[in-house]
């Protein structure tokens, strides 16, 4: 499926997980708009929780997103490597999906 395809889902449907997911998704897999990827994948994780892809994708798209901008003063100026806290926060994200899916 194509971007259009899925925003016209997430129209549709807001509170649809698949569809938001579908476009994060996307949007991280072609290079596109990284903050709105995390915001579909983050409203993807919260309407349900147990889906294990949004949290990988969530956590892809925040380790990219980290990576363009520091989030923090700890990061190094020329480093290739995330900042601390987007490894965190992807990891975080890793493990509540561990967690939600052993039980």
């Amino acid at each position: 499926m194509d971007l259009d395809a899925f925003r016209q889902m997430v129209a549709k449907n807001p509170k649809g997980f698949l569809g938001r997911y579908g476009l994060g998704d996307k949007l991280l897999k072609e290079g596109g708009n990284l903050e709105e990827a995390v915001e579909h994948l983050r409203v993807a994780v919260e309407l349900d929780p147990v889906h294990v892809a949004s949290h990988l994708a969530l956590g892809r798209a925040l380790v990219k997103l980290g990576g363009k901008k520091r989030l923090n003063r700890s990061s190094r100026p020329g480093s290739t490597r995330p900042p601390r806290a987007a490894r965190a926060v992807a990891w975080t994200s890793f493990r509540r999906c561990a967690r939600c899916s052993s039980r």
